[in-house]
């Protein structure tokens, strides 16, 4: 039985996923939005980053997200801003797919992430990606425009949104141009914790209603 195909991402209270320049993709408020994450024991377990850190609700959404997920999918630009930032074991350990133009051999990692580029289009990279992750699920780890592309092409089951308590004003938001006449949300979850609130939804395509003529 295949899995679902989702998304989740940490979003600040204004809309904002990131900073539009890949030159602030670090910077403090970047750092702020993902605040929530970087004290997770799991986190720094998976990212070598050393022993310890914290244990909660926080970190067992962080685990269950990693745990549920066989293969990834994400756009060139997370891909140019990932390569240069993720250490030699980059985070994922599985097979990760990136919509791309630019032609290139797999690219293989240490600790089980390897990088395949698809050269034509989203539902490509989502169908190989879902054979690469059998009954498991399928996440579209971003950028926001990739996001978008697969939302408003009705191929996303669920997302997830950790609601940071920071405001950008400007940047790239995670919603900008959906087309909301075909997508309507169904809630499946809420849960505040110290630092964020867990937002979880179902996607569900919109039932238009039909005038008599």
């Amino acid at each position: 039985m295949a899995g679902k195909v989702f998304f989740s991402v940490s979003m600040s209270l204004d809309g904002f996923i990131a900073p539009e320049s890949l030159e602030d993709l670090m910077g403090q408020q970047w750092m702020e939005l993902q605040q929530w994450i970087f004290p997770q024991r799991f986190f720094r377990e998976n990212l070598l980053l050393g022993e310890g850190g914290e244990e909660g609700r926080d970190n067992d959404i962080a685990r269950e997200t990693f745990e549920r997920t066989g293969a990834s999918v994400m756009g060139k630009r997370m891909f140019d801003a990932g390569e240069q930032a993720w250490p030699e074991e980059a985070p994922f350990r599985t097979p990760v797919f990136v919509v791309t133009h630019e032609k290139r051999d797999p690219w293989e990692r240490p600790g089980g992430t390897t990088f395949h580029f698809v050269n034509d289009g989203i539902e490509p990279a989502l169908d190989q990606a879902r054979e690469a992750a059998g009954d498991r699920d399928v996440r579209i780890a971003g950028g926001g425009a990739t996001i978008l592309e697969y939302v408003n092409a009705g191929l996303i089951d669920e997302f997830s949104i950790a609601l940071s308590p920071v405001l950008f004003g400007s940047g790239i938001r995670l919603f900008e141009g959906v087309d909301a006449d075909r997508v309507a949300l169904e809630q499946v979850r809420a849960e505040p914790t110290q630092r964020v609130t867990h937002l979880t939804y179902a996607v569900r395509e919109r039932e238009l209603s039909r005038t008599q003529p």
